[in-house]
Formats: structure tokens, C-alpha cells, sequence
């Protein structure tokens, strides 16, 4: 599993795709699947955001966050394209950040992205997870109902 700085310099042409589709709408936007404790999928619309730190959540108290707690894996797929069927994925484990600056900083910055102020209590009781990278799939169309999508997929190398 690598960082999303690390997808950056295996994959740049990946990356920058993840990127495009995720902040299409102007702010990170995406639907986030986790595990639930039977085994079952649960997806819930998220904000991604992306940062020279990485790809993180904040995820609001919530049954998606205990699924991250007790089984970090998670997927990310970001929200459907208006004029063609163009869509990216990645997938790997959540981790929980417990380090203060880089909560404040990562608050300030999304907030930022929104144009909102950034007061102490912003975000509050939301909890910040890294997003690690195992595989991530880019899919381009020609529009709705290609016939033939074109798919570029991506697994992290084997930690040695």
C-alpha cells in the first residue's frame, strides 16, 4: 500500500485523473464503501480531500466510521460524470490521524476549498483518516453508452 503522494510519483497520469474526477464538482466529492461488521458493502457520499499530505476524510461519527475503525478497508469511487461515463477508483485501508498540526492544517485547507472560515470548532467531532492506496482504476468514455471504455488500472507494488 503506498500514500497518495507516492500514487503521484508511481502514476502521475493517475493520479492527476483521480484528481480531476474527484474535484469535478469544484470540492473533493465521492462515494466512500466500507465494511460493515457482517461482511456486507456500505457506501456513503463523502469529501475527499487532496492535499500535498495525501488523500484523507473526514467522516462524521457514523456507522461508516466504526466500519473504519474495525476493518480498515475502504473504496472510493468519485460521483458520476454529466456528459460521459468517465470514473475513478481507489481502494486500500483507512487510517485514523492523531497528530494535531496536521489535523488543523488539513481543517484549515478544507474549509478553504469550501470558502469557509476556519474557527476552531469547524469539523468538529468529525475524525480524520488518511486514505492508503492498494489499486486504483481510471475509466474514460466517449460519452453515455460507450461501448468500449477504455480502463487504466493500477496495484501498489509488493512491500519488500
Amino acid at each position: 500500500m503506498v500514500t497518495w503522494v507516492e500514487l503521484v510519483r508511481h502514476r502521475p497520469d493517475l493520479a492527476a485523473a483521480g484528481r480531476s474526477l474527484l474535484y469535478q464538482y469544484g470540492v473533493g466529492l465521492a462515494f466512500l464503501a466500507t465494511v460493515r461488521a457482517d461482511g456486507g458493502p456500505r457506501v456513503h457520499p463523502v469529501c475527499p480531500l487532496l492535499s500535498p499530505r495525501g488523500l484523507h476524510a473526514w467522516v462524521v461519527p457514523s456507522p461508516k466510521r466504526s466500519d473504519l475503525h474495525r476493518d480498515g478497508r475502504y473504496a472510493l469511487h468519485s460521483f458520476p460524470c454529466e456528459d460521459n461515463e468517465d470514473a475513478f477508483y481507489v481502494a486500500g485501508a483507512a487510517t485514523p490521524v492523531h497528530d494535531a498540526a496536521v489535523e488543523n492544517e488539513l481543517r484549515a485547507r478544507f474549509l478553504a476549498e469550501r470558502g469557509l472560515p476556519c474557527p476552531g470548532e469547524a469539523l468538529a467531532g468529525q475524525e480524520l483518516f488518511e486514505l492508503l492506496v492498494e489499486r486504483c482504476l481510471h475509466t474514460t468514455t466517449t460519452g453515455h453508452g460507450d461501448p468500449n471504455p477504455r480502463h487504466a488500472a493500477w496495484r501498489a507494488p509488493a512491500a519488500s
